[in-house]
């Protein structure tokens, strides 16, 4: 690992653990660490290899939003430099929203800010009941513009009205009762959780998941009469591909299905 080096990625059985690495700024983001998370989700979209990840962050934070110092750098900018940097960490929400595998967030010690939305585009999100939240950006008087339509999706415009507007901190119960996080383990049970989550989703198979994931992008908001057309052909469709008759043969004949052959994890 270079010195200074932004982002951590191992692979493991097909999993990329990803880790954002600054702890000494609470692993807050700037332009380096959204190149580096960017150039790995643009690589890992198309690596059909890797089944699925888990994004964390190094020393005693998730992540702190947005690098202050990084921040300070738009008073200085012109218009069209501003709308740059925004359009780079528009990129990055975009891609790992979208990824054709899973992430899966790893949060402990804070989630404040552009941590929130890096919560709100994994699948699923873990949290320690001690990670505390925050949409704190109206408190430097700007809001959180870029990742509001991932947020507002998990947390829904009630809430974000109010953590929006108010940039009150929350607790993990709280974003669990929200839908930003899916579970809330103690944190010495945080790896034993991740992993647990990291089974089951190297147990489906990874077409089912990809096509799983896009039927929820499609169908969310739309009564059922507008995307019947939609459903029907989706299953159709995966009914007769090579990895549904596979995994439809050895649910029947009792056999481990063709993507987990060879699993040794």
């Amino acid at each position: 690992m270079a010195p200074g080096t932004p982002l951590i990625v191992q692979r493991e059985s097909g999993v990329d653990y990803v880790t954002l690495h600054r702890p000494a700024v609470r692993n807050t983001l700037d332009d380096s660490v959204i190149a580096a998370l960017t150039q790995w989700a643009d690589a890992a979209a198309q690596d059909s290899d890797l089944r699925l990840a888990v994004l964390s962050g190094s020393g005693k934070t998730f992540c702190s939003g947005a690098d202050l110092v990084w921040m300070a750098h738009a008073v200085d900018y012109d218009y069209e430099q501003n709308l740059h940097e925004a359009w780079a960490l528009s990129r990055l929400f975009a891609r790992l929203d979208t990824l054709p595998f899973p992430p899966v967030g790893r949060l402990h010690g804070a989630a404040l800010a552009a941590g929130v939305g890096l919560a709100a585009v994994c699948d699923v999100s873990i949290a320690t009941e001690d990670t505390v939240f925050g949409l704190t950006e109206v408190k430097l008087d700007v809001i959180p513009a870029v990742i509001s339509p991932y947020v507002v999706a998990k947390i829904g415009a009630s809430a974000a009205r109010h953590l929006f507007l108010t940039g009150e901190r929350f607790s993990a119960r709280r974003a669990y009762q929200l839908g930003l996080v899916h579970q809330v383990p103690q944190p010495d049970a945080l790896d034993t959780t991740v992993e647990r989550v990291v089974g089951q989703l190297r147990a489906a198979g990874p077409k089912a998941i990809a096509a799983a994931k896009a039927l929820i992008a499609a169908v969310n908001g739309r009564p059922p009469a507008k995307v019947a057309e939609l459903t029907v052909e989706t299953i159709a469709d995966l009914w007769v591909t090579e990895e549904a008759q596979d995994g439809m043969r050895a649910f029947l004949d009792k056999r481990t299905p063709g993507w987990l052959e060879g699993d040794d994890s």
